[in-house]
Parts: structure tokens; sequence; C-alpha cells
């Protein structure tokens, strides 16, 4: 990583959390739906992208935004990218063990970024700006930005110079998934985690439970320690107990 950026992004180490990549889903995981250009996007990148331009993907909440980028992130250090990781929580960075590597910029969240992390996001696109004019024509970019937020660049709650910058480049809308996707992408989770899902499982989570692809996604993953807790397997009634727990 370059000097400058570990300069930059020095003051919010303190904030790092834990969101290593390889513990999400990769982008191959992600059920595309109606998102089928952005997901081509996502895959083609970096050859995908125009030089210096950023990219911002926005959607309601529970689309899996985070889960694209963080897909993107995987896919950036399987290709030898630093990556640094923004949102409201703190700061992530991955070292792809290559000094002199391009990085790839990823802001999550971006209509909750508070002021000063604002301010870490604005000086970001300075530098991608930087490094972009100082290059050799013909050199690969040094920097690269793709973020993600609930709502366009132009309807972003944050200073004006950001926004600006946050919708000068592609933007995508995410889409929600339909009930059939939507099916398919819980089941391809429940694949990936080694979670046999019971007969009846599915329908009911789909028929009594929020139509939200986030929220089930969380759902899922809150009923996989469930059943590890309870050493059942994952049935109705267990279903049924884990939620009656919640509301109690």
């Amino acid at each position: 990583m370059s000097a400058v950026l570990q300069s930059a992004w020095a003051p919010m180490r303190q904030l790092a959390l834990d969101l290593g990549p390889s513990d999400v889903p990769g982008l191959d995981d992600f059920v595309q739906g109606d998102n089928a250009e952005v997901l081509a996007w996502l895959r083609a990148w970096p050859d995908s992208a125009t030089p210096g331009a950023p990219a911002y993907l926005w959607g309601a909440e529970g689309l899996g935004k985070t889960h694209l980028l963080k897909g993107l992130a995987s896919q950036a250090l399987g290709l030898g990218w630093h990556v640094l990781w923004l949102d409201p929580h703190g700061f992530q960075s991955w070292d792809c063990g290559q000094p002199q590597a391009a990085t790839l910029v990823l802001m999550d969240d971006c209509d909750r970024l508070d002021a000063q992390q604002q301010h870490w996001a604005f000086n970001l696109f300075i530098e991608c700006a930087a490094s972009l004019a100082e290059a050799p024509a013909g050199t690969p970019v040094a920097i690269a930005i793709v973020a993600a937020g609930r709502v366009p660049p132009v309807d972003l709650p944050v200073r004006d110079d950001l926004r600006t910058r946050l919708g000068w480049g592609l933007t995508f809308a995410v889409h929600a998934l339909g009930e059939d996707d939507l099916r398919e992408a819980l089941q391809h989770e429940a694949r990936r985690r080694g979670l046999k899902l019971h007969e009846g499982v599915l329908p009911y989570l789909l028929t009594h439970c929020r139509r939200d692809q986030g929220y089930l996604m969380r759902l899922l993953d809150q009923l996989d320690r469930f059943a590890l807790a309870e050493q059942r397997g994952v049935t109705v009634p267990l279903l049924k107990q884990m939620l009656a727990l919640e509301t109690a």
C-alpha cells in the first residue's frame, strides 16, 4: 500500500472491524435476479472500470449491497490488490502482500457516514485523482473506488463535494429479488453453510417473516447458531421456538 494512503488512513486504524472477506459469500454466491448488469460489471472488474472513475451501488437496505462489496474485496485480493474498507462502524484494511500493488477502496452505507468519515472519504477521492494524474500514460490505475448506499448519489445526505464525486462515475441500482429468486438465495446460503433445512422451513420463513432479503439472511444465520446450541435439526418447530424466544 502506498505511503500516502498509509499516512492518510493511520488515524482510523483504531476503529478496525472484524470484516474479513474470506468470511462472507463471494460474487458467485449472489443470486442475481434482476441484477445481471451490476453483477457482470463486478465480475469483470477491474477491466470493466474506467480509470479514476468511481462506481456506486444503491438500493434499499437488505438487498445485498454489502455482500457485493465484500465479494469484490475478495476478488481484488485474489488479483493482487490491497483493499481499504470504510463504513459508519469504522475502517479496515487488507494487505495483499505486494507493497507496490494498487488499492481498491470500498465505501459502504455512504448515506450514514459522519462528518469525520466523509472527510476521510473525500480525501481518498483526492488521492485517487492525484495518483491518476501522476501516473505515466498506459500504466494501471493505482487507486480505485467502489461505493454503496441506500439512495442515489444525488440524494446522499453528505457534503456537496463528496456527493458530486460519488455520483460522477457509473451508478447501478440494486433490485430486490422476487419470491423464487429469494427462495433460491436462501437455499444457496443454507447449502454454503452446510445447513440442512427440513421440509417446510423455507415456506414458513417466506410466509410468516418479513420479506427482506437481509433480514431473512440474518435469520438464517441465527437459526444455524440456534440449532447448533440446541443440538437439533433445523425444523419448523425449532424455527417457531426461536422466533417465540425473540418475542418473549
